[in-house]
């Protein structure tokens, strides 16, 4: 059985290389993507002070369709190139939101959500779906979240290879 152990939060670098250690420990052994995605978002959701929602949106061969998450109910189905989720989808770039409500086209599924974070989640040229973080707070992301989700992601694509 996994045990979480307490993660440091004065220092972003420390604490994404703690979660990531965490998140190899979770993932051992599992290769199903929808399992390793419910515990990835678990983790966060418990790990990471100041969001109010995570969770993957997997590409369906059409569109992103809502997966795994934590927090309230999620918009099921994102188009690709649209919002945020559909944006990173599309461009295979990380989209690093600092104010939502600025963000040409974005999809208000929680009215508190202030800014994102949505990483692409990408098997060599085949789109597996995005891994997404919204919190109420105005720029809650930077350059270290950036930096430490897509490691993160990493460790997640990694088990499901």
């Amino acid at each position: 059985m996994f045990t979480a152990s307490p993660l440091r939060t004065d220092d972003k670098t420390a604490l994404y290389a703690e979660l990531g250690e965490q998140m190899r420990g979770l993932l051992h052994g599992e290769r199903d993507r929808v399992a390793n995605a419910a515990n990835f978002a678990a983790l966060v959701w418990q790990a990471l002070p100041g969001i109010n929602w995570c969770g993957f949106y997997f590409f369906d061969g059409r569109e992103l369709v809502v997966g795994p998450f934590q927090g309230k109910p999620a918009c099921v189905r994102v188009a690709l190139g649209k919002g945020v989720c559909g944006t990173a989808a599309a461009t295979r770039v990380t989209q690093l939101v600092e104010d939502v409500h600025a963000f040409p086209g974005h999809i208000a599924c929680d009215a508190d959500s202030n800014s994102e974070i949505v990483v692409p989640l990408y098997d060599g040229e085949r789109l597996i779906g995005v891994w997404d973080v919204d919190s109420p707070q105005t720029a809650r992301f930077d350059a270290d979240d950036r930096r430490g989700m897509e490691a993160l992601c990493a460790i997640y694509l990694g088990s499901i290879a």
